[in-house]
């Protein structure tokens, strides 16, 4: 191929601006270690989610980047043996608000869609890291790889 020719396609590609659509708040089951089975999981209940906190499950294959949530006004299913759902999820950078977790699946309601926010869902960065240095082990089977507190969550209402 020419060089011409790949600046041409590359201007193309550029100046249509394609979004790309991610998995970001698209509907998700949350999953847990099996205490039966090391290293399988299973599915969370919705009896086993406390109400009005806000949940995170790693290792979910739902969702591209394996982050599943559930915020603290989240609607949960009123069956107690239903699966229990979350949205994808991403980690973000503190302080990145609304830009840090754009939402571009048109198929996610446009009232949760417009809410995602990048906030703390965890402990706060200095708890993770102390725990991380206390028990590496403990740490990664409990938050695997992460390092961060700040995921793309729906905004709490005041």
């Amino acid at each position: 191929m020419s060089a011409r020719l790949v600046i041409l396609l590359s201007a193309a590609l550029l100046a249509s601006a394609c979004e790309i659509t991610t998995q970001l708040g698209q509907e998700c089951l949350l999953i847990k270690q099996d205490p039966n089975n090391p290293g399988e999981s299973v599915a969370i209940q919705e009896r086993e989610i406390q109400p009005g906190q806000d949940f995170i499950s790693f290792g979910v294959t739902d969702c591209e980047d394996l982050v599943c949530v559930r915020d603290a006004n989240f609607a949960a299913d009123p069956n107690p043996d239903a699966q229990a759902k979350g949205y994808c999820s991403q980690d973000c950078v503190e302080g990145s608000g609304k830009s840090g977790c754009s939402v571009t699946d048109t198929s996610v309601a446009e009232d949760i869609r417009n809410r995602f926010t990048c906030r703390s869902l965890l402990l706060d960065q200095a708890s993770l890291e102390r725990l991380r240095q206390e028990d590496p082990v403990a740490y990664r089977r409990t938050f695997g790889e992460n390092n961060s507190p700040y995921f793309c969550a729906v905004e709490l209402a005041p």
